[in-house]
C-alpha cells in the first residue's frame, strides 16, 4: 500500500508540474521584473513576441535587458507607466492586446448561424473562440456572456471588453469585442462576415446595452 501511495504521489506530481510551469503571470499576485528567472518570463516573452515587441527568435526563462526593453516599449505605446515591470496593469493590457489582435485577424471570415470556428462564426461563437484562444473560457451564448465577468461603464471601456447590443430580439442578442478608439469587432449577419464597426454607428449606438470585462 505504501508503494502504491508513493507511486500515486509521483504520478500526480508529474501531471501537475506542467500546469505549475505554465502558471499564469497575469495574476495580480505575480509581478515580473528584471533579473527574475521563471517559466512565466518565457510566457511573457512569447506574448510580447506575438505582439511584435520581443524580436528575438528564441525565448528564455530569464528576464534580462532585452525583455525589459520590450516591456518598456509596450508600456510606452499603450499609455502605461514605463518602468519595465510587469504588474497587474501591464499584464492585463498585454492579454487584452492579444485578444484584439486575434479578433482583427479573423476579419472577413464568413458569418454562420451557430458557427464557432474559423470556417464560420456567429457573434457569440466568435467572441468565445477568440477568448479561448487567448486563455480565457467564457460562456458560448451572448445571454450568458452578458452575465459573466465585471460590469463596465461605457465611458470606461478598454480594449478586450465585451460589448453587447439589443438587435433582433430584446436583451443581449448581439456581442462583439471592443478594440479601442470607439471600434469593435463582431460577427455581423448583415455584413455576412467578421467586421469592424464604430460604436457611434447610429444602428449600434441606439441598441447598445452594456459591457463586461473578463480580462
Amino acid at each position: 500500500k505504501k508503494w502504491i501511495t508513493a507511486f500515486a504521489v509521483v504520478i500526480f506530481t508529474m501531471i501537475m508540474m506542467p500546469n505549475i510551469a505554465k502558471a499564469d503571470y497575469y495574476s495580480e499576485q505575480k509581478t515580473l521584473y528584471f533579473g527574475m528567472q521563471s517559466y512565466e518570463v518565457q510566457n511573457l516573452q512569447k506574448d510580447l513576441q506575438y505582439l511584435g515587441y520581443f524580436t528575438q527568435a528564441n525565448t528564455t526563462t530569464y528576464f534580462g535587458s532585452i525583455t525589459k526593453k520590450a516591456v518598456m516599449a509596450f508600456q510606452y505605446n499603450n499609455g502605461l507607466k514605463v518602468d519595465g515591470i510587469v504588474g497587474p496593469q501591464t499584464s492585463r493590457m498585454i492579454k487584452a492586446k492579444k485578444v484584439v489582435k486575434s479578433a482583427k485577424s479573423y476579419a472577413g471570415v464568413p458569418y454562420a448561424w451557430g458557427g464557432s470556428s474559423p470556417a464560420g462564426f456567429d457573434c457569440s461563437g466568435f467572441t468565445s473562440y477568440v477568448f479561448k484562444r487567448n486563455g480565457f473560457t467564457i460562456p458560448r451564448v451572448s445571454a450568458d456572456q452578458y452575465n459573466f465577468g465585471k460590469w463596465v461603464n461605457k465611458s470606461q471601456l478598454l480594449p478586450g471588453d465585451l460589448v453587447f447590443f439589443t438587435t433582433y430580439k430584446p436583451g443581449p442578442s448581439h456581442v462583439g469585442i471592443y478594440l479601442g478608439n470607439g471600434q469593435f469587432a463582431h460577427a455581423s449577419s448583415g455584413a455576412g462576415k467578421i467586421t469592424i464597426s464604430s460604436m457611434s454607428n447610429p444602428y449600434y449606438s441606439q441598441r447598445y446595452l452594456g459591457a463586461r470585462r473578463v480580462i
